[in-house]
């Protein structure tokens, strides 16, 4: 039985791997967090997903149930993620994180991180990820002749922008190109003179509640090579995470993604 613990348990995703969660035989949640003036702070669980145990109160603080988890889930706030990240791997927990937004140093930190275990991914579907490993091979085998666009699309109420998925796919093109210069072009407007053959434009969309949409278009001299996935529902991002939890439970320490989880080559 793995012990789970869920940042951010009220939330949009929060909530979607707790209800997951309860019906997984493999984990027991040990518990949930919100941010310290959430409505729900000291309620039961069961008020977020019916089923939950109702001794399991909401609470701000990882530390007060950080030894009772085997496993930590976030998907929250850079801040509060990075926070959550120190005192897992202090405490010799596993951390599995798909917070977006993160800055370079709380990266650059994460990745030093020698002791820690941790799963770290800005997408934790196992479609997006193929889809990575797919448009790596397409910008390895197209070659800069074709023109690299990214569109993502995501609900009104997403804070960064482009998605996480959408910087990270940019970041998979730019390595399978190596030798060639590329810039990131987010607007066009006006009299900007053609298209230069180093960008590679990446446009967020915003609407609605649309879960989660990404396209990258590879566009030649008479043809286009268009890779899209498109989520309709939060439950694959959930499923991916827990996915995640399992796997990284029987690993020794490690800076982890989803490409190792799902033993996709590199």
């Amino acid at each position: 039985m793995i012990r789970l613990a869920i940042a951010g348990v009220c939330g949009r995703m929060g909530s979607t791997i707790l209800k997951l969660a309860l019906s997984d035989p493999e984990f027991e949640v040990a518990g949930g967090l919100e941010r310290k003036d959430h409505p729900m702070l000291g309620k039961g669980l069961d008020l977020v997903q019916p089923g939950a145990s109702t001794l399991c109160r909401i609470g701000e603080d990882l530390a007060s149930i950080i030894d009772l988890a085997d496993v930590v889930i976030d998907f929250t706030e850079p801040a509060s993620t990075l926070d959550h990240f120190r005192l897992a791997a202090d405490k010799g927990k596993a951390i599995v994180i798909g917070t977006t937004g993160l800055p370079q140093s709380a990266l650059q930190e994460i990745s030093r991180a020698a002791h820690a275990r941790v799963v770290m991914s800005p997408n934790m579907s196992i479609g997006v990820n193929l889809m990575f490993e797919l448009v790596r091979r397409a910008a390895s085998a197209l070659t800069a002749d074709y023109d690299v666009e990214i569109l993502e699309l995501h609900h009104k109420w997403k804070k960064d922008a482009p998605s996480g998925t959408a910087v990270r796919l940019r970041h998979v093109i730019e390595a399978a190109r190596p030798g060639t210069s590329s810039y990131q072009v987010s607007g066009r407007d006006g009299m900007i003179g053609e298209r230069k053959p180093e960008e590679i434009g990446v446009f967020a969309i915003r609407g609605g509640d649309i879960v989660g949409e990404h396209t990258v278009f590879f566009a030649g001299l008479g043809e286009r090579l268009e890779i899209t996935h498109r989520a309709s529902s939060r439950d694959n991002f959930a499923r991916g995470a827990l996915l995640a939890a399992k796997w990284l439970f029987r690993q020794p320490s490690g800076i982890y993604d989803m490409k190792d989880v799902l033993g996709l080559i590199p």
